[in-house]
């Protein structure tokens, strides 16, 4: 016999009934931007194959009641999350990770794989891997069947390479209509609707496209921008952020017009400080320390004002914006461009952990994995096969990392953030189309640049990537180094049992320029992830093996 213990926490699904003779059928889903009706009755249709028909993100699962089994299903990109876990015959699943280490049926409990996750890949994670010992993720593009005490799952859809015939300008218009149509759909048939405005080139297209569109309709478009108090005083350019985004904000906004209504929202750094915490809770996992905080306190905000925002992101990871795409010498490096850290982060373990983990191996391993599944033409040139292996790596790993971000973020405050970049039309384009045209003119995604031509200024169109912004203000290094002593003074703290002790008061006072994960998490940032590790553990009573 199998058991299914409920939908854990159920208020982030919807759910329908049908019932067809002796049978009936029962769906719960989260994400699906069309009828749950219309999807349930498709599935008692065809099965499996009613995925064909749906787009965007969603994590689905249907009951049949007469057979007595589940069928589970996510999007192909892996924009909604769902996780699951087998306690004897009883799966638990939920569409979130803090709802299913809520259950009281699940004894969160970390082994040496968790730790390492934690430790050498985190707020990373392999694909599938939900830390805790048992706890899977449902594969992007996966689904499968739990029945008689088993759970067997299967790939629906996969990112395949195939040969691109089209010439650059033919690229460029195709391009350009798939992006045109992707913010589009995402748009909500009714209400306000807000985008989120960096004025660089991703959030200021969604946002053009959006309030062309919403003028149509007679609505308002309203945007959203977010800065950090002292970042006036304390912001130094640099390579990754060469500029503060206000001048490029306050052109879009001129750019957009006047119908257009604009909230700038700033964060102190004592309530980024706090928000650490709220965001590993909603994540349910440690995560991108302040950049997880400042999105959360981000999306309460825009939630005051709309239900539902366009996000740009995905855009870097699609058109190759990212610095380890173009930096030929950190491209031809092995590893995660991002996170080339391992040696550091390792030297964090306790002896007793340090010891039992091979961690250069251990981050290899996951490394070469990804690239064993990259799929390219036979005869492809080097360089074509590593631009397709570094887009791979970068929509299984780093963009995963981002969506569940937006995602956990957003849902705290019940915001609908929606990432039209992120569609399957788009990836599985760009995915054959030749990096020489991608790097047009030698701009990161000088493709796109040229594909949107006439839809923004000049300056925009063609400003240099800058990153989501983060706080410059020395105050926040000193916020949550208070915090962590408070952590280092508790003997019982959670976060010793992982990391020594004499690691974490050397990091107090280092000035390190490993960064922990990406150009954002630098060594207050860091600071900030084991306040994140620390609270998680205790949060979710989590124990080590």
């Amino acid at each position: 016999m199998c058991k299914v213990a409920g939908l854990v926490g159920a208020e982030t699904w919807q759910i329908v009934s049908l019932k067809q003779g002796t049978e009936e059928y029962t769906l719960a889903y989260s994400g699906i931007p069309c009828d749950g009706p219309e999807v349930l009755r498709a599935y008692t249709e065809r099965g499996e194959g009613c995925l064909e028909q749906l787009e965007g993100p969603f994590a689905l699962a249907v009951w049949e009641s007469a057979a007595k089994r589940l069928f589970l299903a996510r999007d192909r990109l892996g924009i909604k999350s769902l996780f699951y876990a087998l306690r004897g015959d009883t799966l638990l699943f939920a569409s979130a990770l803090k709802d299913l280490l809520e259950n009281p049926l699940l004894e969160p409990e970390l082994d040496i794989n968790g730790v390492s996750e934690l430790l050498l890949l985190g707020p990373g994670r392999t694909p599938g891997c939900g830390v805790l010992r048992g706890v899977e993720e449902l594969l992007p593009g996966c689904c499968g069947y739990f029945e008689k005490g088993e759970f067997r799952q299967h790939r629906y859809w996969a990112l395949k390479d195939r040969a691109h015939i089209e010439s650059f300008e033919q690229t460029a218009e195709h391009v350009r209509a798939l992006v045109l149509e992707a913010v589009r759909r995402q748009l909500p048939s009714e209400g306000p609707v807000g985008t989120l405005l960096s004025g660089g080139l991703d959030s200021s297209l969604v946002s053009a496209i959006a309030q062309e569109r919403l003028r149509e309709t007679g609505h308002t478009l309203v945007t959203f921008s977010v800065d950090y108090e002292g970042n006036d005083q304390y912001f130094t350019p640099n390579k990754f952020q060469p500029n503060r985004d206000g001048a490029y904000i306050a052109r879009m906004n001129e750019f957009l017009g006047a119908d257009t209504e604009h909230v700038h929202v700033t964060l102190g750094t004592e309530e980024l400080a706090a928000a650490l915490y709220a965001a590993a809770e909603a994540r349910g996992l440690p995560g991108m320390a302040d950049v997880d905080g400042s999105l959360l306190l981000f999306c309460k905000k825009i939630r005051e004002r709309v239900p539902v925002a366009l996000s740009g992101e995905c855009a870097d990871e699609i058109f190759g914006g990212y610095p380890w795409y173009r930096d030929k010498e950190i491209r031809e490096l092995d590893g995660f461009p991002w996170a080339q850290s391992t040696a550091y982060r390792a030297s964090f373990l306790r002896p007793e952990f340090a010891s039992q983990i091979d961690a250069a191996a251990y981050v290899d391993g996951r490394y070469r994995e990804t690239l064993r599944e990259t799929d390219a033409l036979p005869g492809a040139s080097p360089l074509e096969k590593r631009m397709k292996e570094m887009m791979r790596l970068n929509l299984d790993w780093f963009m995963r990392t981002l969506l569940d971000r937006g995602d956990c973020m957003a849902g705290h405050s019940r915001l609908d953030l929606r990432v039209p970049f992120c569609d399957c039309r788009i990836v599985e384009y760009l995915y054959g189309v030749p990096w020489e045209m991608k790097d047009y003119q030698g701009r990161e995604k000088g493709l796109l640049r040229e594909a949107m031509r006439g839809l923004l200024p000049e300056e925009i169109l063609w400003r240099k990537k800058s990153p989501y912004p983060k706080t410059h203000n020395p105050a926040y290094r000193e916020a949550v180094s208070a915090m962590l002593r408070e952590v280092l003074a508790d003997p019982g703290a959670p976060l010793l049992q992982l990391v020594k002790k004499e690691a974490l008061e050397g990091l107090l006072t280092a000035d390190s320029t490993v960064p922990w994960y990406g150009q954002l998490m630098t060594t207050p940032q860091t600071i900030a992830y084991f306040l994140q590790l620390n609270y998680w553990m205790k949060r979710f009573r989590v124990h080590v093996a």
